[in-house]
């Protein structure tokens, strides 16, 4: 299933996409999408819904985030070796975990406000995992069984605020609007193999990004694993899991967003994003 959540900022609805490409609402089964709607078996039984039977939203309303409720937005930093190579450090022995502010989260197509004093703001395309259940002290062996699905996610960053401010990566990253994600939460029965997905994302209609999961170093269900030693995940929670290679701080020169950029990004089979930068006045 694709799941979605459309609707005006902070009046958005729940529903999914159908086979044919039109949304459908699912408001007479489930409140959001989140909390208790991610668990397995809540999932379950949406699935076994006729989607041709549920209504149709006319139009084109807004795509907010695919996913409510999340407390915690974590990412993992130089996940990807030819990314850490293009940067100029070294692949971490352990995944460099940092967290996101949930205040960033926006829908895939809103607007990404460039922050006052900001004179790096980059990009970076990423998978999310949208985690479905509760998970603590999981094996990596059974890691997957506590995803509810993927997404796109838009790692837009600072980086003079994440690496020249000292202290830790979370200012650089957790900019109101930083963090768009969707358009769907895809549901992991959807995708085969989360460690070989293309992922794409240009500026300005020039590809800057053309990269696959295949090039990550800690994998999915590993990072689950992981974290979940440190701290319990739950129902909502999103792991953004790292970039490839081709972002502005990689380039020689650097190069770096201005308002009236327009950037678009996706990922095989989870859709895509495209926002304009402007000027948080």
């Amino acid at each position: 299933m694709k799941l979605l959540r459309y609707g005006e900022v902070g009046s958005e609805r729940p529903g999914l996409l159908d086979a044919d490409g039109t949304i459908r609402d699912l408001s007479a089964h489930v409140t959001d999408i989140a909390g208790t709607t991610l668990h397995p078996a809540s999932l379950e039984m949406l699935s076994k819904l006729d989607a041709k039977s549920l209504p149709a939203v006319s139009g084109k309303p807004r795509i907010g985030a695919c996913v409510a409720g999340t407390g915690k937005f974590i990412c993992i930093g130089l996940n990807y070796s030819d990314h850490a190579a293009e940067t100029g450090a070294t692949v971490p022995p352990e995944p460099i975990i940092f967290m996101k502010a949930s205040s960033a989260i926006v829908g895939p197509d809103d607007d990404v406000l460039i922050p006052r004093g900001s004179v790096k703001t980059d990009w970076e395309v990423e998978l999310g995992v949208v985690i479905g259940k509760t998970a603590k002290y999981v094996s990596e062996a059974d890691a997957l069984d506590y995803v509810a699905g993927y997404c796109v996610s838009h790692d837009v960053s600072e980086r003079a605020f994440q690496a020249e401010r000292q202290g830790q990566w979370t200012k650089g990253k957790s900019c109101d609007t930083f963090g768009p994600i969707g358009p769907w939460l895809v549901t992991k029965d959807e995708v085969a193999d989360p460690q070989n997905i293309k992922m794409w994302l240009t500026v300005n209609g020039k590809t800057m990004q053309n990269g696959s999961t295949k090039t990550m170093v800690y994998g999915v269900a590993y990072l689950v694993s992981y974290l979940s030693q440190f701290m319990s995940l739950h129902p909502g929670d999103i792991i953004s899991t790292g970039t490839p290679p081709g972002v502005g701080l990689g380039m020689k020169p650097p190069v770096f967003l201005k308002a009236g950029d327009v950037v678009e990004l996706g990922i095989e089979g989870l859709g895509q994003q495209k926002q304009t930068f402007k000027a948080d006045v």
